[in-house]
C-alpha cells in the first residue's frame, strides 16, 4: 500500500507525462513517479486535469468504472495490452461540479482515463486501487488571450476544497511541448536551446511565485511561441499553480527532456 491515508489537505501535482512509451520504460522519470506514489499521503481519490481531454465546456468523468483509453497510435503492441482498471470516483466528481461556481462543470460518462492519467498512475499506484476521475479542459475559445488564460486559472482556484476532502489533484501535460520539432527516434536527444531557455524561465517563475507571467506566457519571449505552440499540454500546469496557497512551497519532482522538444518537468505543491 502506498503512503498513509491522510485527513489533512492533499498536495497538488503537475506531471510532465511525455511519450506513451514511458508506460513501459524504466528511466529516471518513471522512477520519480514510483517514488512519489510511495511518499505521498494516500489519497481518497485522484482527479487528473488531462491534456488529452479537450471539450466544449468543462466536464468531469462520473463513471463508476472508467475505461482505459488508448489515445495514441503507431506504438508497440505491448502498450495496448496494459490496462488500468481503477474504480471511478463519482461522489468526488460531483463535488467538483458543485465546488466550481465561475463556470458550469458537468458530469460525463462518455470518457474514461486517457494516457495523461493512466500512463502516470500506472507507475505511482500500480495496483490501480485508488478511485480516479478526470477533468476536461474547455478548448472552445476562438482565440488565445490573457483573459482566456485567467479564466482557466480562476476556474482551477475554486477546486481547492477538494484537497480538504482527500483528493489528490494532478495536472498532466508538458510545459514545453512541440511535436512539430520532436526527435521521435531518440528519447535522449539533446534538447533544443530554446526549449531549455523556456523551461528555465518557467522554473524561475514557479519558484518565485510569478503566476502572472505563467498565465500571460508570451511575456516569457519568443521561446514561448516555440515551446508552447498549442495550449493543450500547458494548461494543466496553470490548473496546478492556481491551487497553490500563499504559504505553500513548490518543489520539483523531476527535471529533464525527452525527444529534444518535450520538457518532463514535474512539481509538487504543499
Amino acid at each position: 500500500m502506498s503512503g498513509n491515508t491522510s485527513t489533512n489537505k492533499m498536495p497538488v501535482l503537475f506531471i510532465g507525462h511525455g511519450s506513451p512509451m514511458n508506460i513501459v520504460l524504466d528511466n529516471s522519470y518513471t522512477q520519480s513517479l514510483m517514488k512519489l506514489g510511495k511518499e505521498l499521503p494516500r489519497p481518497k481519490a485522484i482527479m487528473v486535469i488531462s491534456a488529452h481531454w479537450m471539450t466544449d465546456g468543462t466536464y468531469v468523468t462520473c463513471n463508476e468504472k472508467p475505461k482505459t483509453i488508448y489515445d495514441f497510435y503507431g506504438f508497440p503492441r505491448r502498450l495496448y495490452e496494459v490496462d488500468y482498471p481503477s474504480p471511478g470516483a463519482p461522489n468526488e466528481a460531483e463535488l467538483a461540479c458543485k465546488t466550481v461556481r465561475k463556470a458550469t462543470v458537468e458530469c460525463s460518462n462518455q470518457w474514461g482515463l486517457d494516457h495523461a492519467s493512466w500512463a502516470v498512475l500506472k507507475h505511482m499506484y500500480p495496483e490501480a486501487d485508488i478511485p480516479v476521475f478526470e477533468m476536461s479542459i474547455d478548448y472552445s475559445f476562438n482565440e488565445w488571450h490573457p483573459k482566456m488564460m485567467q479564466y482557466h486559472y480562476d476556474l482551477a482556484s475554486e477546486l481547492k476544497e477538494l484537497r480538504n476532502h482527500g483528493v489528490l489533484i494532478i495536472g498532466s501535460g508538458n510545459i514545453v511541448h512541440n511535436l512539430g520539432l520532436i526527435d521521435f527516434q531518440n528519447v535522449d536527444a539533446k534538447p533544443y536551446d530554446w526549449a531549455v531557455e523556456l523551461d528555465e524561465k518557467v522554473k524561475e517563475n514557479l519558484l518565485s511565485g510569478n503566476h502572472k507571467d505563467l498565465i500571460e506566457y508570451l511575456n516569457m519571449g519568443e521561446v514561448a511561441k516555440l515551446g508552447i505552440p498549442t495550449l493543450d499540454h500547458y494548461l494543466p500546469m496553470i490548473y496546478a499553480i492556481a491551487l497553490q496557497e500563499e504559504d505553500e512551497t513548490l518543489e520539483f519532482t523531476h527535471e529533464g527532456f525527452q525527444h529534444a522538444s518535450v520538457s518532463m518537468r514535474g512539481f509538487k505543491i504543499g
